[in-house]
């Protein structure tokens, strides 16, 4: 998968958004949750100039991405998503090992990572390790995202 992987272009940045939707709504998530994240489920053309983020693609079928920010020497990993008719065909793990390679040779050591509640599993099946929680209330209701490192050099 990983001769797969390419920088996304700005002009894609329609298509991921609403790849990182369809994802979203894999976990059954009410619509008004995903409405609630429309903005932090979007990319913009912007974004995809400015940092760094990567699609698995087949032909034009886009299959994931994800986004990495750097911020004062630490790299998080903010936006992987899988189009749910892809998943369980490693392409998340082919991207997460991507990210780890990515962000490693942007100097940082480890990838920090805020995890939807429903993908801590894989990224613990991965190596990550969860330090903490994130606060995370949708529409008033108390909610949480699980805060996990991974290492960006195997080890």
């Amino acid at each position: 998968m990983d001769g797969r992987i390419r920088p996304a272009r700005p002009d894609e940045a329609r298509a991921l958004t609403a790849l990182a939707h369809a994802s979203k709504r894999h976990w059954g998530y009410p619509e008004h949750w995903i409405a609630s994240w429309r903005d932090a489920l979007t990319l913009t053309p912007e974004r995809i100039a400015s940092e760094p983020v990567f699609v698995a693609a087949e032909g034009e079928d886009l299959l994931g991405f994800y986004a990495l920010e750097m911020q004062d020497g630490a790299c998080s990993l903010e936006h992987m998503w899988v189009h749910p008719t892809a998943i369980g065909q490693g392409i998340g793990g082919a991207l997460l090992a991507h990210a780890r390679a990515t962000a490693a040779s942007l100097g940082a050591d480890t990838l920090v990572i805020d995890s939807d509640p429903n993908a801590e599993a894989f990224y613990t099946r991965m190596g990550a390790t969860r330090i903490g929680e994130v606060p995370a209330p949708v529409d008033g209701i108390p909610r949480v995202l699980p805060r996990l490192t991974l290492p960006t050099r195997a080890g």
